[in-house]
């Protein structure tokens, strides 16, 4: 069990004498704080802050962190408040204490809605301050360290929230030593059985080639030193959470996993680097598409190095990294590698400044997100990048999580270029919008003034950024445009009682919003728009005066007149008017509105059959008309009966292309080996463009009928 003196000594390699100083005072006043408290083990309650202090001095932390990890459990075991920890040890670690509490309070096994929560509290500590997450992750992995104390139920629950969440955290932040040590003690706990059999497994296949990988070693070995480059070969081990998701996900057998043997190449300088790969490349054959280039593009956690397979002696595969120094301290210590609290002035560094962009972007998700699930599904996405690499039309490199599509890279490179997207080149040929990009691409967004996200983008974005971004961008649109309706249906009621909105006195639309418990009256006309609340009450209310205004009796409110003009529909409304399925109305038919409850207006042919029950319901249903500048395509249903005829089908179709119309769907059913039934959905503009189309049709030799299907 290590000391507090010892531990000091350790630190004399790295910090100034006051700084130790400091750490050792942090670590007598947590000494004091917990005196008397116990682990589960039944060592001194102290040990603990103490084994997290190590862990991050392995990391070569800063004294603040240190201090911090010393005093982690202070503020929430022992009811000291953070005041007192300012006036000790001063603001930052005080925050840093506080940061860290927040997060220890953090209770996974309730529901999801809770653990989202909690994880959009860890996501806003590490922004603020990315040490809090730091400390929170040694603190964790002297957690899963000493497992062994607790009961098993306890055991798995922490393992699988070290698995989903922190393992995940420790590699993005590109702390591969605290994520392949949390995965194989998460592993361990979660599935015991699984764990030794593989242990067991991987001892064995290592003793049986021992002989095989000393000889490539050598060989590799003395490859450099011919070459006359400095550098140190390493034979590399394969932890067994890596192991077992590789037979679970890529279902390979053990031994086709093991058979590969892997080693790491660590030289002086990034051309030293290039340099090796050429010198193992004429020593052995590579395989073909196998090479990476991290160095030259760097993954988005900052890790570096050069990856190639190669075919070894005896053609078994060789995998190999090559890196230098600096890559390699990076790649296992990630952004505690290099620690930049010293000056606020100092430039961050390439992996800092990745990090930084990465944490920028979950504030902004945390913003557009609607709620927390939807935040941690957003997050969730970002921490698991396996990325594609794409270039703009300038040559800058974006990087994406694999299975993007254009939309995301739209969003990647700005939200205004993501709203206004209409269509995409990649590499200088039209693609659709939805096909997921593949590394080395360059892609070209084709935007339009006015363009707005189509809600279909959701079904196949993959970022949080496009998610979140084109969820915003929707739902403020839907408000916005439930806004305008509801004025208009207020408005058209106002119109027959001979008054309009801008008349009516505001004490009495504040008396309204009272009643109703709104604040605003956009939030009462979108209650409108969005059918939750009836223009024709609302109306009443807003006309009926008020006993306390004046002293002389109330008097009644005039009926409507007779003269009330239908509202005109324009077809460009948006979200808030859709156009029934039963029935299909187009400009020219006959219409009325149903309002739906939270769905706004849903427009039907005043004939149809789904509105019998609802007609009398004067308050949810009123008389429209289309506008005379109505714009957009409109669906209707066909029915075509037609005789057997060779290609007749793609007469049809030709018919309806040069009409000017395009078909959304088609079926043919056979009536008998004679007349063949076909039903058709198709867009036009309006009745006029309709019955220019069924002449069309009826032109067709063999057509026998044709008929438009409602309800």
């Amino acid at each position: 069990m290590s000391s507090i003196e010892t531990f000091a000594d350790r630190l004399g390699s790295y910090l100034e004498p006051e700084q130790i100083n400091l750490v050792r005072r942090a670590y007598y006043y947590a000494e004091q704080a917990h005196d008397g408290q116990t682990r589960r083990s039944g060592e001194p309650y102290v040990t603990h802050p103490l084994a997290v202090a190590h862990i991050l001095a392995d990391m070569h932390m800063d004294h603040q962190s240190l201090m911090a990890a010393m005093l982690h459990d202070v503020i929430e075991d022992t009811g000291i408040p953070k005041d007192a920890l300012t006036q000790q040890f001063g603001e930052t670690v005080a925050d840093l204490v506080d940061g860290v509490s927040k997060l220890t309070q953090m209770n996974f096994e309730t529901k999801a809605e809770a653990q989202a929560e909690n994880f959009q509290k860890m996501a806003l500590a590490m922004a603020r301050d990315i040490r809090v997450i730091l400390v929170k992750l040694a603190d964790r992995l002297h957690n899963m360290r000493t497992l062994g104390a607790l009961q098993p139920a306890k055991r798995r629950r922490i393992a699988k929230e070290t698995l989903e969440i922190y393992a995940p955290i420790a590699q993005r932040l590109g702390i591969h030593s605290l994520s392949t040590e949390f995965e194989d003690l998460g592993f361990r706990a979660m599935y015991p059985m699984r764990s030794q059999l593989i242990e067991r497994a991987v001892r064995n296949a290592r003793g049986n080639r021992k002989e095989l990988l000393n000889k490539i070693l050598e060989s590799l070995q003395s490859l450099l030193e011919r070459e006359g480059l400095p550098g140190k070969v390493m034979g590399r081990e394969k932890h067994l959470y890596g192991i077992y998701q590789k037979m679970r996900g890529k279902r390979k057998a053990f031994n086709e996993i093991m058979d590969v043997y892997a080693f790491r190449i660590i030289v002086d300088k990034a051309d030293t680097c290039y340099r090796t790969l050429g010198a193992v490349h004429s020593l052995y054959k590579p395989f073909p598409g196998r090479f990476k280039d991290y160095i030259a593009i760097p993954k988005a956690n900052g890790y570096q190095s050069l990856h190639t397979t190669l075919f070894g002696m005896h053609g078994v595969p060789i995998e190999i990294q090559i890196r230098t120094e600096e890559m390699e301290e990076l790649a296992n210590n990630g952004i505690a590698a290099h620690w930049l609290y010293k000056s606020k002035d100092e430039v961050l560094n390439g992996n800092h400044a990745r990090t930084r962009q990465w944490l920028k972007g979950v504030l902004e998700l945390q913003q557009r997100a609607g709620n927390s699930l939807e935040f941690i599904e957003n997050v969730k996405i970002d921490l698991f990048p396996d990325e594609v690499y794409i270039f703009t039309p300038k040559g800058r490199i974006m990087e994406l999580p694999k299975g993007s599509t254009p939309v995301d890279f739209a969003y990647a490179v700005h939200t205004d270029i993501g709203n206004s997207c209409i269509a995409c080149r990649v590499n200088r040929r039209l693609a659709p919008l939805s096909e997921p990009l593949q590394s080395g691409q360059t892609v070209e967004i084709i935007t339009a003034p006015g363009a707005r996200p189509n809600p279909a983008w959701l079904s196949f974005v993959i970022t949080g950024k496009a998610r979140g971004n084109i969820r915003h961008f929707l739902k403020h649109q839907r408000h916005s445009e439930s806004i305008a309706l509801g004025e208009r249906l207020l408005d058209k009621v106002l119109a027959s009682f001979d008054t309009c909105l801008a008349d009516i006195p505001e004490p009495h639309v504040q008396q309204v919003l009272n009643d109703c418990g709104l604040e605003l009256m956009e939030d009462l006309l979108a209650d409108i728009g969005l059918g939750n609340r009836m223009a024709y009450v609302v109306a009443r209310r807003l006309l009926e005066r008020d006993s306390v205004e004046t002293e002389t009796a109330k008097p009644e409110v005039a009926e409507p007149n007779s003269r009330e003009k239908p509202l005109a529909i324009r077809g460009t409304e948006g979200l808030v008017i859709s156009f029934a399925r039963c029935c299909n109305p187009i400009p020219g038919d006959p219409i009325v509105g149903y309002l739906s409850s939270g769905k706004g207006m849903v427009i039907h042919q005043e004939n149809c059959k789904n509105l019998a029950d609802s007609r009398h319901n004067t308050e949810k249903t009123l008389h429209l008309t289309w506008d005379k500048d109505v714009s957009g395509e409109f669906t209707v249903e066909l029915k075509v009966e037609l005789e057997h005829q060779r290609g007749i089908i793609a007469q049809l179709a030709t018919s309806i292309t040069v009409a000017d119309a395009s078909i959304d769907k088609i079926s043919v059913d056979e009536r008998d080996g004679r007349v063949s039934v076909v039903q058709l959905v198709v867009r036009v503009r309006d009745r006029l463009h309709l019955s220019q189309l069924i002449k069309r049709i009826r032109a067709l030799n063999g057509v026998m009928r044709i008929t438009r299907l409602k309800n």
